[in-house]
């Protein structure tokens, strides 16, 4: 497998670009480029990661395509679009969106989020932005939510089925789909399920870590690899039967010192088990 992370270091051109990565030790890197710059700065940035042999993860199209404000839901729609089209044109794995909300916060918590209508507008939506774009390279792919689908490797595989599209792939990021105390203290079972359900359909995954507070009622907090109770052996070796080339790409840090620590813990344990990550 290939770690990799955001580049906190600034750069103004693709080469910048390759020493960040490298001072950081990564060889998966987030797309450092927007849809909306031109296709000259996409195509150089995808020449440097070709010539460093770095692999561009995905490029993030975060927005509501399910949102009640339709001029929201259009817009989003259209960045959907856009941003799968540059991940295609880019070389990137994939584009990765949540499926999004049906209250005005756009990862939030709604009553309709989990529901038949829901679970159906998501399927037109999906098939839509992959219809309309026809990417031939990359996939679009779901980030797992804890309220939203997919919420569930069983609900993956649901809309694998429903979507019905060779371009529609799985995105895991498995601390979001720890949302009870039960998953919490189950964690590598429910790892291991997802790789059983989903594993040959997975284009890049997240490197995150949870932990459960003592607090009532329940208070599952997001934290630093290594830091709380993700089963990371469980984790890296499920990963390691995958495409040798899947990323596994840390996020949600402030700092860089907190990289350097998430990045090492991974790397330690990926180690005790004889893994090799690039």
């Amino acid at each position: 497998m290939r770690l990799g992370g955001p580049v906190l270091d600034p750069f103004d051109d693709p080469e910048g670009w390759i020493a960040a990565l490298r001072r950081r030790g990564y060889s998966a890197a987030y797309c450092p480029v927007d849809a909306a710059q031109g296709e000259d700065v996409a195509q150089a940035y995808a020449q440097a990661a070709q010539d460093a042999d770095i692999i561009i993860a995905e490029v993030g199209a975060w927005s509501n395509p399910l949102s009640p404000d339709e001029d929201t839901r259009r817009a989003a729609v259209a960045r959907c679009e856009a941003q799968l089209a540059l991940a295609d044109r880019i070389g990137a794995r994939c584009c990765v969106n949540i499926a999004g909300s049906r209250g005005a916060q756009w990862d939030g918590p709604h009553p309709q989020n989990l529901t038949d209508d829901t679970f159906h507008l998501i399927v037109e939506t999906v098939r839509a932005i992959i219809d309309a774009v026809k990417p031939t390279r990359a996939f679009y792919t779901l980030e797992p939510m804890p309220w939203a689908y997919p919420d569930s490797p069983d609900a993956y595989l649901r809309l694998l089925a429903a979507i019905d599209r060779p371009q529609f792939a799985v995105h895991l990021d498995p601390v979001n789909i720890v949302n009870s105390p039960a998953r919490y203290f189950n964690n590598g079972a429910l790892i291991r399920e997802c790789f059983a359900k989903l594993g040959p359909h997975i284009k890049s995954c997240h490197a995150k870590d949870i932990t459960l507070q003592g607090a009532l009622t329940v208070h599952l907090d997001e934290v630093r690899p290594g830091l709380g109770a993700l089963d990371y052996r469980a984790y890296l070796a499920e990963l390691d039967r995958l495409d040798p080339d899947t990323p596994l790409m840390l996020e949600h840090l402030q700092a860089a010192e907190d990289y350097t620590h998430a990045a090492g813990y991974v790397r330690g344990v990926a180690r005790d088990l004889g893994i090799t990550i690039r």
